[in-house]
């Protein structure tokens, strides 16, 4: 069997090797396994592997990095008290090449498992059974029990691993499928991890505008007041539409693109690799244009969900979608026809369970062509000529559902050498219950007796470029107004594009009314027509940042969020924009923010850009029960790397398939 691809996942058998090593490292322990995936091998390594492998003179006998996984564990002890590991596992060497016990301070990454303790907790916990019965459920509803990560913790809370939820109650003679969204209760439970006690019934207030923030206003009955909200076809008061047709996506002759070696993808002049890891979802490596290295990595690097209402514990109501618990036990298993139009490819993922045994997830990755309008079009108004080819791309997307919220992550790469990294919100609004007839400047009423909370979706992309080697420059453009001057702008129509080298790490505001862009360059290779460097244009997306105030818990955690981009010199294993550790952390540690403070010289350097954009959601009716998606885009871009337009050469082939219609019943075309 070949030897794996150096930016190949680790495959079952690599991971349960894995967790052999481990295991045999702690002899008679009980273990409790989070994660296990590959550990990428040294840049400088897998560089000289991939030069190599694009000149052809790669052998079966060439050095390879060693496959390491990195594995993520508990060792429980005899008090049932656990001590945190990580460790690097060479599982070529077979051997352990880095061990580390992680401080109290910092929090293991949270797994599914846990939260169904959490639930267990709370169906045997008396307080919580007794609180319930104060609220008194009407006739035919049931407890729905969702578990949360704790958030931004308070400074009492010390270093104990708290975990709480939210509680619903759901119209159990409809089935199960039945919006239990639509019936939140005003309690919070919360677990001691250690004990796997609830500790304490946290009870907000329910009041809206000019009443207490603290105080408890509810009484017996406090979902009276609340309203079904389906969503699932078959419980919808009207059913669907009957006037909507089938729309097909056919490609009679198969995708123009093709997969080899598990992972390698090639498709229209692109070259690249996909793997699945379980905290960054779909990571794409070694991404190359008619043979030019573009970018080394690209992902999903973090994100966090903080939430504005002021009423305690709603104050630690933040997510870290990403960082908390990885998302790899979150990701859908995409559904053919559904998720992924057209002719597909999936891609499988590697999880871990609870003894660190692979178990594989399929269809976490999916791989599709999509038309996406006009690509260029020009018409030559003397001879009436016009030209116009398609904009087809290609679509690299993964989905996670986090509890209420669903997220669409696309990649997607066109023809004229773009790539566009696309964030879609979707899934249902958070709501807590409010008091009949009350509204709130913190959220808004969107079905009787639950309020959305105003929140913030802020993500970053992290993008390693390599635009035609690892020696690259960013460059801040903004395009400035001149005054007029006799000599240089007499007519004063003339505007400066003022160019700064950025030589220091650091983090950048957006500033669209500047048209601030970033350009990657590199500054050893000139555009034989402009003679300017060779380089790629990061449009970083100008949207509202982290709103919460600098002093408070949820801003010190999030400190990425503070600026829409940063240029840091590369560094090994740093992917992580809200550090290593986000679960219960009181600041962030070891993230992208310290990475800008080395000031590390990155001028014609190694550097790593990192994308931070958002969506502040102040939520509408319209988003009830179940929101329509929202869409943010990064635009990564050529600029000065070809010497023309790359997709000139794109057929312009007419669709036979298309039709003529002058109403709903008839129709034109040609015969097939």
């Amino acid at each position: 069997m070949a030897a794996p691809h150096p930016l190949s996942a680790l495959s079952a058998r690599e991971t349960n090797l894995a967790r052999d090593i481990v295991k045999a490292s702690h002899p008679g322990a009980l273990l409790f396994f989070r994660q296990s995936y590959l550990f990428e091998p040294p840049k400088e390594e897998v560089l000289r592997f991939l030069e190599l492998e694009h000149s052809g003179a790669l052998t079966t006998s060439s050095p390879r990095p060693d496959r390491c996984a990195q594995v993520f564990y508990d060792v429980i002890g005899g008090d049932q008290k656990s001590q945190y590991y990580e460790s690097v596992v060479d599982v070529t060497k077979r051997s352990i090449v880095a061990q580390e016990i992680i401080s109290e301070e910092h929090q293991a990454s949270l797994t599914t498992a846990e939260f169904d303790i959490v639930v267990e907790s709370c169906k045997r916990s008396k307080m919580f059974q007794d609180k319930l019965k104060e609220i008194k459920l009407p006739e035919g509803f049931e407890t729905v029990i969702e578990p949360w990560p704790y958030g931004a913790p308070d400074l009492d809370d010390g270093n104990t691993r708290y975990f709480q939820a939210l509680v619903f109650a759901r119209d159990a003679r409809k089935g199960q499928d039945s919006n239990f969204y639509a019936y939140p209760m005003p309690l919070i439970p919360v677990m001691d991890a250690a004990t796997k006690e609830i500790i304490r019934i946290d009870e907000p207030a329910t009041g809206g505008k000019g009443d207490s923030l603290t105080d408890k206003t509810y009484a017996t009955g406090a979902i009276d007041h609340c309203q079904s909200a389906e969503y699932v076809p078959e419980l919808l008061p009207n059913g669907t539409r009957k006037d909507l047709k089938p729309l097909m996506v056919v490609q009679p002759q198969g995708p123009s693109f093709s997969i080899t070696e598990g992972n390698l993808i090639q498709w229209q002049k692109w070259r690249m690799r996909v793997t699945f890891n379980p905290r960054e979802g779909a990571v794409i490596h070694d991404i190359r244009y008619d043979g030019r290295p573009v970018l080394y990595r690209l992902s999903i690097s973090d994100m966090t969900v903080p939430y504005a209402d002021p009423r305690p514990p709603y104050h630690r109501k933040q997510a870290f979608d990403f960082g908390d618990g990885g998302l790899g036990h979150c990701v859908n298993n995409l559904t053919l026809g559904c998720d992924c139009l057209g002719v597909i490819k999936y891609f499988d993922g590697v999880l871990t369970d609870a003894d660190g045994t692979a178990q594989e997830s399929k269809n976490v990755i999916c791989l599709h062509e999509q038309d996406n309008g006009i690509g260029w079009k020009h018409t030559d108004w003397r001879t009436g000529r016009a030209v116009v080819t398609r904009r087809r791309e290609l679509v690299i997307q993964f989905i996670i559902t986090l509890a209420n919220y669903e997220y669409v992550f696309n990649y997607k790469f066109d023809q004229a050498a773009g790539i566009v990294v696309e964030a879609r919100a979707t899934g249902i609004v958070s709501v807590v219950n409010m008091d009949p007839g009350k509204t709130a400047p913190w959220g808004n009423i969107v079905s009787p007796g639950a309020l959305a909370q105003n929140h913030q979706h802020v993500f970053c992309v992290r993008i390693d470029p390599s635009i035609d080697g690892n020696e690259n420059t960013v460059v801040q453009e903004e395009s400035l107004p001149l005054r007029m001057d006799k000599s240089t702008n007499p007519n004063g129509n003339m505007y400066e594009v003022r160019q700064t080298h950025i030589t220091t790490s650091q983090g950048i505001d957006a500033a669209p009314f500047n048209n601030r862009v970033f350009k990657v360059q590199n500054l050893n290779k000139l555009n034989r027509v402009s003679g300017k460097p060779v380089g790629y244009k990061i449009t970083p997306p100008a949207t509202q940042l982290l709103l919460a105030d600098p002093n408070s818990t949820q801003a010190k955690r999030a400190l990425f969020a503070k600026k829409h981009f940063w240029v840091t010199k590369y560094k090994d294993h740093e992917f992580f924009a809200g550090g290593r550790y986000t679960l219960l952390s009181k600041s962030e540690v070891g993230g992208v923010s310290d990475a800008a403070d080395r000031c590390d010289d990155v001028l014609n350097q190694d550097v790593v850009c990192w994308s931070v954009f958002g969506l502040t959601h102040n939520p509408r009716v319209e988003d009830w029960p179940v929101m329509p998606v929202e869409m943010l885009q990064l635009h990564i871009s050529p600029s000065d790397f070809f010497t023309g337009n790359p997709a000139l050469d794109v057929p312009s082939d007419k669709d036979v398939a298309s039709r003529l219609t002058s109403g709903c019943c008839k129709e034109e075309g040609p015969k097939l």
